[in-house]
């Protein structure tokens, strides 16, 4: 097949790297890419992925059996709607379908109608408004921006203060109309949980634990992701089949009979919480850090499952992919200096090789804020590259990833030390 992936990412490097591991084998290309890219598709350095006329051309032109998209930006921006039209396969959602991620307002009130279970919530395009309602409230709230934030326009507060801070900053200098919306903090264990979606059809695909927080023990802002690890065993096949019942199906179900049907992979943040799974957010594409350590554990054809669900072959979808037993995956992000507020780059990276086709682990290398430099390599970004470590169980995983990581030099470079640890044996 001649496929392209579109984003620059850690994320799409692991698809990428995961679909050139095909038995069928493909024709890869990737735009934009990134410094590492390279090692595993041809660049197509000079398309605007954010622009959907551009992107349709370029995929009509070239006659690809297939696009996947992985940013959300890329998402919300119509892309998948352009190649629609032009007749070329899209994994990845219609911008309406998009907005389960790209509007946490619409989020909530698909959720209500559908009755997928998530916390309480209120929404406000008005500061003072937002401020009068989160004094009144006996807990601090989370608050979100109702717009993409690239994983940092959430703040969980500890204090009313501090809820109250987030408002006037989130909305200070944001577009007319923006809005917050402020919701009930739930308390528990998280969990990132994925099915492919084609309209009405669910095909449960797996979980993955990621980590938000820079530092370790879960302090410091919120970011983009510092890591994350597969599986998780405290939520197996059993989880996910509920999940899918209570989550999954019900939010496709809602979203076909709302003329906006879903078709690409569905990521559900979950609170599994004393009252039952609750969703906290849903995305509208593979997570990342989650997709890093979830493509070394697929079992299967990558492009036929994508392909399938971009038609609705159920047939095709059902048994197409699965985590492999007895293995577990561990990644660790390592991030420039400064980074989530104002990340340093242009800095020389060592001593983390990009996986190719050929890379089947027991330690492998995601780039994603990277840029070729003469015969080197150089930041160009706040995430630079994420190490996973397979192995067979989750503490040589864990293991081997911060081996990987240990041979990396960064002027700065900062990493979270903890992950995985909740779950490594002994």
């Amino acid at each position: 097949m001649r496929i392209l992936v579109l984003g620059g990412g850690a994320r799409e490097h692991a698809i990428a790297w995961r679909l050139s591991r095909d038995e069928a084998g493909h024709r890869l290309r990737i735009a934009p890419g990134n410094g590492g890219t390279p090692a595993v598709a041809e660049t197509v350095g000079d398309l605007d992925v954010l622009d959907p006329v551009a992107v349709a051309r370029h995929a009509s032109r070239e006659r690809y059996d297939l696009v996947a998209i992985g940013p959300d930006a890329v998402v919300a921006a119509g892309v998948a709607d352009a190649l629609r039209q032009a007749g070329i396969p899209a994994f990845g959602p219609m911008r309406a379908a998009a907005r389960l991620e790209s509007s946490k307002a619409h989020a909530k009130e698909q959720m209500r109608r559908a009755g997928v279970p998530s916390a309480a919530a209120s929404t406000f395009s008005d500061a003072d408004a937002a401020l009068a309602h989160l004094r009144a409230l006996e807990r601090p709230p989370v608050v979100k921006a109702d717009w993409l934030a690239a994983g940092k326009g959430v703040v969980v507060a500890e204090t009313h203060e501090q809820a109250a801070d987030a408002v006037r900053s989130l909305l200070d200098g944001a577009a007319p109309g923006a809005a917050l919306v402020l919701e009930e903090r739930l308390e528990g264990r998280e969990v990132s949980a994925f099915a492919l979606v084609s309209d009405r059809v669910v095909v449960p695909l797996g979980a993955a634990r990621d980590y938000k927080r820079l530092g370790d023990g879960d302090a410091g802002p919120n970011t983009g992701g510092m890591g994350a690890y597969a599986p998780v065993p405290w939520f197996g096949p059993r989880e996910m089949e509920a999940a899918t019942a209570s989550v999954f199906e019900p939010i496709a179900w809602r979203m076909s009979r709302d003329g906006a049907p879903y078709r690409g992979v569905l990521y559900a943040g979950l609170m599994l919480t004393e009252r039952g799974p609750m969703v906290l957010e849903f995305n509208a594409r593979f997570g990342d850090p989650e997709a890093q350590v979830l493509m070394p554990l697929l079992d299967g054809d990558l492009a036929a499952a994508m392909l399938a669900t971009t038609t609705g072959d159920r047939s095709a979808m059902d048994g197409a992919l699965g985590l492999r037993g007895g293995a577990a995956a561990v990644g660790v992000v390592l991030a420039s200096e400064g980074y989530p507020g104002d990340p340093l780059t242009g800095r020389a990276l060592t001593g983390a090789d990009p996986a190719g086709p050929d890379d089947a682990g027991p330690a492998l290398c995601f780039h994603a804020g990277t840029r070729a430099d003469g015969d080197g390599t150089a930041t160009s970004g706040g995430r630079v590259v994420t190490f996973v470590g397979i192995g067979t169980d989750h503490t040589e995983a864990r293991e081997r990833a911060y081996a990987a990581i240990g041979q990396a030099e960064l002027d700065g470079g900062q990493h979270r030390s903890d992950v995985g640890l909740e779950v490594a044996a002994g």
